[in-house]
């Protein structure tokens, strides 16, 4: 797979200027009883064209470091705000290569003119938080206005719910309540049509993700991107999960630097702190060398490599994301985490994003694999 041209951080215009604002805004946008959608660092982001670096159509690609880098870097200065720009940029990929006709071109001429937020959302509700959600039938007349279905039922861990207008909603067909779901495009901003439960999401980290429950209720479906179970098709699954892995690892970067500040500024340092310092930075740099190998592995676009590298992976760069947080917390103390500040967020935030993500199935089928072939890295 040949990548198409695509950004550096620093070639996006006042790019480094937003950042440097989403960052400063970053506690005070938590803050709140129920956070808000995080509107004013999507408008930064949006005024420097970030949301629009993928908006390519077909299966040619933006050059993948470049792609990682900017979700990284957004990730490091706000982990909720990267949370919802990672979704973006997976919801966008999945309607350039899989959206066909008018609608593609439409809806990627509009978030490439910086008026379509998107998300992807797929959590499975408990019982008791609502039947899951199902395509119904289009109603009489919904063909002219572009509609192919009604989305109804729940979703969860619905990230950026109440800013986004539109989400690749994960949906089981009504005839078919057990099989593999379906990807649903789906418009949100239909008055009456979705209800955001506010009351659903209070998680101590990735509080301002607005990561809520939704209810759809018979909401319009603009189209269906490919049959059932076809989300999960590589190379674009673990480009996905890539993406993920890179917010991770944006939360991990704040997370050491904090850390670092902290025993930098300890007056009377010794070789305890030096061996924390080290530690940290020998995680940080497992962090990078495998972000490095997903870029080169989405790069190549193998289906094999990409399912195999999204797996072990995302494995390596959460178990080295979570060795980083525990060397922070045992090298530093209680003070930050009781007076608040970036680690202490970054540590909120990161252990909730990976808990997210059941990774234990997935690695075991790597390695399932790998023992029935014989296969090495």
């Amino acid at each position: 797979m040949s990548a198409a041209a695509a950004p550096t951080p620093g070639e996006l215009p006042g790019f480094d200027a937003a950042l440097a604002r989403i960052a400063a805004g970053a506690d005070e946008r938590e803050r709140a009883a129920v956070p808000p959608f995080p509107a004013d660092a999507f408008a930064l982001l949006r005024d420097c064209g970030a949301l629009a670096v993928n908006a390519t159509v077909g299966p040619e690609r933006p050059a993948a470091a470049q792609e990682l880098r900017l979700v990284r870097a957004v990730a490091a200065a706000d982990g909720s705000v990267g949370r919802i720009f990672d979704g973006h940029l997976n919801a966008v990929e999945r309607l350039a290569v899989h959206g066909e006709g008018a609608l593609r071109e439409r809806e990627l001429a509009l978030v490439a003119g910086g008026r379509l937020l998107a998300g992807v959302w797929g959590g499975e509700p408990l019982p008791g938080e609502g039947p899951p959600a199902q395509l119904m039938p289009a109603r009489a007349g919904d063909a002219a206005d572009g509609i192919v279905a009604r989305l109804r039922g729940v979703r969860t861990f619905c990230s950026g719910a109440g800013g986004l207008q539109r989400a690749l909603v994960l949906a089981r067909e009504q005839d078919d309540p057990a099989g593999p779901p379906v990807a649903a495009w789906v418009d949100l901003t239909r008055p009456g049509e979705v209800e955001v439960d506010e009351r659903w999401f209070r998680g101590a980290g990735m509080r301002a993700s607005v990561s809520h429950r939704v209810v759809f209720h018979d909401t319009a479906v603009l189209a269906r991107f490919g049959g059932p179970g076809e989300l999960a098709l590589q190379p674009w699954f673990g480009r996905d999960a890539l993406r993920t892995a890179a917010s991770w690892a944006g939360i991990a970067d704040t997370a050491a630097v904090a850390a670092l500040e902290q025993l930098a500024a300890r007056t009377r340092r010794g070789e305890l702190e030096a061996l924390a310092a080290g530690q940290l930075l020998a995680a940080r740099q497992t962090i990078e060398l495998w972000v490095d190998a997903a870029a080169a592995a989405m790069e190549r676009g193998a289906p094999d490599e990409l399912a195999r590298l999204s797996a072990l992976g995302r494995h390596a760069i959460a178990a080295a994301a979570r060795e980083l947080l525990e060397v922070a917390a045992r090298a530093c103390g209680s003070r930050p985490f009781a007076s608040g500040g970036a680690l202490d967020r970054a540590r909120r935030d990161l252990e909730l994003f990976l808990l997210q993500h059941r990774l234990d199935p997935i690695v075991a089928r790597a390695g399932a694999v790998a023992l029935d072939t014989l296969e090495t890295l």
